[in-house]
């Protein structure tokens, strides 16, 4: 028995170095498939995700399990939403990419790009499989003009400088919160509901790692634009508590 604890301390001390390492770092964002604890705000949607599953909820990965759920009929409101949710994680997607070209020295721009990567793959399979179309297009290239807007916009904000960038990420995670708060509202179908409340468990992550970095490297407070002081302190407290992680 002794012996045992000998061995494994050396490893448990290399592991929590390693860790410590990452969070200096900022480096590695959550990705889709991340499960958020229990502490996870629950203000904005007031449920977790629909039927008790959480992302990866028995083994199960998020895409498995819109595989395994029924294609129900499809309202107008859900429509609209699968088309508006795709182009706003794409622009997620495309503003991170283009802001981790302008400051490679900080990982929290490309390591969130792959997630939304992730959640733009996660609703083109509920495209998909309700036989709608879309054609993505180009990096920076949106249907939605509104969209379109937004990410010349965002681009240009985030090219002044790296304080500017990193509001950047917590402006558009703050977007994604909000719509998809609303969009929950209107959607009724089991699949679109599981993968929406997802998308909305990454978005807390990536609003704390946003934050955190900001603060970290810069010193700065994030000051919530979109969000309720309460909605968004409550996310931010999660972080430290086994909730949203950079």
């Amino acid at each position: 028995m002794n012996r045992l604890v000998y061995v494994l301390i050396p490893v448990v001390l290399v592991a929590l170095a390693a860790a410590g390492y990452v969070y200096l770092k900022g480096a590695e964002a959550p990705t889709a498939e991340t499960t958020v604890a229990s502490t996870t705000p629950q203000t904005m949607t007031g449920q977790s995700i629909p039927g008790g599953h959480g992302p990866g909820a028995g083994g199960a990965s998020v895409s498995t399990m819109v595989q395994q759920l029924p294609a129900e009929p499809l309202s107008e409101d859900e429509k609209e939403s699968l088309l508006f949710m795709v182009e706003e994680e794409k622009l997620a997607r495309d503003v991170y990419n283009r802001l981790a070209e302008m400051y490679p020295e900080v990982q929290v721009f490309a390591n969130i790009a792959r997630s939304e990567q992730q959640h733009v793959d996660s609703v083109m399979q509920l495209i998909e499989k309700y036989g709608l179309e879309i054609d993505l297009g180009q990096p920076g290239e949106f249907h939605n003009q509104e969209l379109q807007q937004l990410y010349n916009e965002l681009v240009d904000r985030g090219s002044k400088s790296l304080e500017e960038a990193l509001k950047v990420g917590a402006l558009i995670e703050e977007k994604d919160i909000v719509d998809l708060k609303d969009w929950l509202a209107k959607v009724d179908n089991e699949d679109i509901k599981l993968v929406y409340e997802n998308l909305m468990h990454g978005s807390f992550n990536h609003l704390c790692a946003f934050t955190r970095t900001l603060k970290n490297m810069l010193g700065i407070d994030y000051k919530p634009v979109l969000l309720d002081e309460e909605t968004y302190n409550s996310i931010i407290s999660s972080c430290s508590m086994g909730g949203p992680k950079q």
